[in-house]
């Protein structure tokens, strides 16, 4: 069981991944279920006023907030498992550490938040975890834990790294925020305008594991329903490789004449 610890002074929780149809009445009730709420709060735009996928709920005791983590984290609300925890009003804390943060890869499709949750809890206390899911919901086979203390997230790297969950066998590592990510050493490969006979991970695994050991791959469709790809690899020059060899290589048929090719967001291509 992971150590205790102290509550916060204050009894509030941030609840996200929620769907845009989530209202506060909504909320209110689901976790008036557990225990008694003080207040909720859907964020939303201030303009269009549509809800933000986030809010939070206060309760009036410590313990109470705690219990009400405890029982509703990684649960569904509207078909989508919400994602609970502390409200944290340091900005220090909110925005600029990453010491107790990992990077979980290559993770099984069939595991989910609360899977990752469960395993990693023996190891700390754990502020946020998640695993990282395309538009369409679909895990896109990586995730993040982060851990109170960077001496909970040092144990978790040295006992799950290499590890079997589920049918696949986990890569752990401390988690580096893209500002100080080295851009020569990416393993990554985002794939657009792919052909339709790619729209499918066996495909895209066959294609692309010709370059070196692919970790997991994921295909996903945007807003509009164009089909994108990310391919994951063991080691920094097989992407570089597959990216030499497929890059704007001619698979299928061109835009149709006076078709403006877009990116994945619909934005021109210049």
């Amino acid at each position: 069981m992971p150590p205790s610890r102290p509550g916060p002074p204050f009894a509030s929780l941030y609840v996200g991944d929620l769907q845009p149809d989530v209202t506060a009445p909504m909320l209110k009730a689901i976790f008036n279920s557990v225990c008694p709420v003080a207040s909720v709060r859907i964020c939303r735009d201030n303009r269009s006023k549509k809800s933000l996928g986030y809010g939070y709920v206060n309760f009036e005791a410590v313990v109470d907030a705690e219990l009400a983590l405890e029982t509703l984290n990684h649960t569904k609300i509207q078909d989508r498992c919400c994602r609970i925890m502390w409200s944290q009003r340091d900005p220090g804390l909110r925005k600029g550490v990453t010491a107790g943060n990992i990077h979980i890869r290559n993770v099984d499709k069939s595991i989910d938040s609360k899977g990752l949750y469960d395993t990693f809890r023996v190891f700390g206390n754990i502020l946020s975890c998640k695993v990282a899911a395309g538009p369409s919901g679909k895990s896109l086979g990586y995730g993040f834990v982060q851990f109170e203390t960077e001496e909970a997230a040092k144990a978790a790297i040295e006992r799950t790294n290499g590890m079997h969950m589920g049918e696949k066998q986990v890569q752990v590592s401390h988690f580096r925020p893209h500002a100080v990510k080295d851009a020569s050493n990416f393993t990554r490969v985002y794939v657009k305008y792919m052909p339709e006979e790619w729209h499918d991970e066996v495909k895209v695994n066959q294609v692309f594991g010709q370059y070196g050991r692919v970790t997991s791959s994921s295909v996903q469709a945007n807003f509009k329903g164009f089909k994108y790809a990310l391919v994951n690899y063991e080691l920094h020059e097989e992407a570089a490789k597959a990216i030499r060899a497929l890059h704007k290589m001619e698979v299928g048929p061109a835009p149709a004449e006076g078709e403006e090719m877009k990116d994945r967001d619909g934005h021109p291509m210049h």
